[in-house]
């Protein structure tokens, strides 16, 4: 029962994060964190590491805290949030910054309609340079109309 318990709730936090990473980039990063988020939509400097990271670096240690909990305490729901956290930056990291930006050249040749619909709907994100009116959405959830055949 318990290990039910465990994938639930790793499923349960997989899932807030595509919320979290909505609500992030909507009120935050196009927020007051924009100082951090608008090197990633201007490439103002010739370095890989973008101040957007940042942003990265924060959930790996909230990730990294909740596993910390839970191996030093009977906080065992520690182990399913920090992994579920851990699951989603990681998925995060391979949509984003791998297949949509190509910080590492890989699947730049993937032709599934779920892949160009996912780069067309972040591409309409990143036509707008500014803080305000980019349209924002999760990484898994995108709205249908980016999918046309």
């Amino acid at each position: 029962m318990q290990v039910a318990v465990w994938i639930l709730v790793f499923l349960i936090v997989f899932s807030i994060m595509e919320f979290m990473a909505w609500f992030t980039h909507k009120y935050i990063m196009h927020g007051f964190l924009w100082s951090l988020h608008k090197d990633h939509h201007h490439k103002d400097h010739g370095s890989w590491f973008e101040r957007n990271d940042v942003f990265f670096i924060f959930y790996a240690v909230v990730s990294m805290g909740f596993i910390m909990l839970a191996a030093n305490t009977n906080f065992w729901y520690g182990w399913p949030i920090g992994f579920g956290i851990m699951a989603y930056g990681a998925a995060y990291f391979i949509v984003h910054d791998i297949f949509i930006h190509q910080r590492f050249k890989l699947f730049r040749n993937a032709n599934h309609w779920y892949a160009r619909g996912v780069r067309r709907a972040h591409k309409i994100h990143h036509k707008h340079l500014g803080k305000e009116d980019g349209e924002c959405f999760g990484m898994l959830v995108v709205p249908l109309k980016y999918f046309k055949k």
